[in-house]
């Protein structure tokens, strides 16, 4: 930090000589002397912008009460206090909130911006095999907008769906100001085992080299390869899918087949850790719930199909559960049209599962699938109302997108809630959603990293 600083004050003095030898004369030097001191305590002494943002109501993540008559200071990229609105110093910048409700900014822990749906198997196989990935990107580069625009400043990004390494493009677009989107923490690739993810081979003739959805692997040798490679090109998470072939048994329970050897996943979960990395699972029942979890994963994703005994699990390893409540309801009729009703018998049964987890203190994570869903046709927000309808307070519903979310990320004080110290992530919505928590379905203003996008 002190070589940045020492490097900016010589460039700035540099451009500041410049400057004096181009505009005034030699015979000046004390006038020259007085100008330079007063410029460079005026550039390097001047207090950075301060905004204060009014807010009716303000939820912040973290406290189960709605606090009154706030604003919310506001300097550079982060949140400098939170204080009462007869406090607001006379040279902050005014944002009037106090007809809204403020709240920080949300996080949505399961995504794939890359993808635009997939109810069927056909509206998969359509954009890996008719669009470019470049094409593809300029549409994920739509999805992000929409995503930031519905309030989510933060997304976990689980995979590019045979799009490569876009997903660190678009990540790095974000942060260098090219396009708008939210903050994302990305997985690339994903990894399965050979010949266990679309596209499948023997759907096509076997002359030809299909796309595939995920990074394929067989052996422990390969998977450790897989890991590092993605590491290498900026993957922040590693994603598996730990099973597949769901199906239920007469006594209402589900199975499925678990995709990896122990020795696969090890070798997987234990590169991941060792890197500094975490590992997120998808898996729908306890076959791949829980040697997933035995592994090392952080996150369970879907879980529709989960028992007792995965939940007891996830608590005992400190693991959290995305629901990704979402999606299921999206595409459960149209696969039952396609001939797979599995999801459709899901959907019926999750709501049980999702109490029984709730009651057991599994934490539950703000997860979609948006681009499971047509990201311009279904709300991210919907997810809350799935959340709410099955035994959680509107409170809880959004903690779980924020600091439920930040926690998951390792961003706790960072993310998720308005605090001193935390980055000026901040949505506001026109109603109160513990009274109805559809309002958050609609954002009026949206603040990232101290910036106003929408308003």
């Amino acid at each position: 930090m002190a070589h940045l600083i020492e490097s900016r004050t010589l460039l700035a003095i540099h451009s500041i000589l410049i400057f004096y030898r181009t505009f005034f004369p030699p015979k000046t030097n004390s006038m020259r002397s007085i100008f330079l001191v007063a410029f460079i305590l005026c550039t390097y002494l001047a207090p950075a912008q301060l905004t204060a943002i009014k807010c009716g109501k303000l939820i912040d993540g973290k406290n189960d009460q709605v606090l009154l008559n706030k604003a919310i200071l506001v300097e550079g990229n982060m949140i400098k206090d939170i204080i009462e609105q007869s406090a607001i110093p006379r040279n902050a910048t005014v944002i009037d909130l106090n007809n809204k409700t403020v709240l920080p900014g949300l996080i949505d822990c399961h995504t794939h911006v890359l993808l635009q749906g997939d109810i069927t198997a056909e509206d998969y196989n359509e954009q890996l095999l008719k669009e470019s990935i470049p094409y593809r990107t300029l549409r994920a580069s739509v999805a992000c907008k929409i995503a930031l625009m519905n309030g989510f400043t933060t997304i976990r990004d689980l995979e590019t769906e045979g799009a490569m390494y876009a997903d660190v493009d678009l990540k790095k677009a974000i942060n260098n100001n090219v396009i708008p989107g939210p903050r994302m923490f990305v997985s690339t690739r994903a990894i399965n085992t050979t010949g266990h993810y679309p596209i499948g081979n023997s759907e096509f003739s076997w002359e030809l080299h299909m796309p595939k959805g995920i990074q394929e692997i067989t052996g422990p040798v390969e998977a450790l390869r897989a890991v590092r490679e993605q590491i290498s090109y900026g993957a922040d998470w590693i994603k598996i899918y730990a099973d597949r072939g769901y199906y239920r048994l007469p006594d209402s329970s589900y199975r499925s087949r678990p995709n990896f050897t122990k020795e696969e996943i090890d070798a997987i979960a234990d590169e991941t850790i060792r890197s500094g990395k975490f590992l997120a699972a998808h898996a729908v029942t306890r076959d791949g719930i829980i040697y997933a979890l035995n592994a090392g994963a952080r996150t369970i994703e879907h879980g529709f199909g989960m028992d007792e005994e995965c939940m007891d699990l996830m608590i005992k390893k400190n693991a959290f559960w995305c629901p990704t409540a979402t999606v299921l309801d999206h595409v459960a009729e149209g696969r039952a049209q396609a001939g797979n009703s599995i999801n459709a018998q899901m959907l019926r049964s999750i709501p049980q599962v999702f109490k029984k987890a709730l009651q057991k203190g599994v934490k539950i994570a703000f997860g979609t699938d948006a681009g499971g869903f047509d990201w311009q046709k279904v709300p991210q927000a919907r997810e809350f109302s799935f959340y709410v309808q099955w035994g959680m307070t509107p409170m809880q519903a959004i903690k779980s997108a924020t600091t439920v979310g930040a926690a998951l990320l390792n961003k706790t004080g960072a993310l998720g809630e308005i605090s001193k110290g935390a980055m000026a992530d901040i949505i506001a919505i026109d109603g109160d959603p513990l009274q109805d928590i559809k309002f958050l379905e609609k954002v009026s203003f949206v603040m990232k990293d101290g910036k106003v996008v929408s308003e």
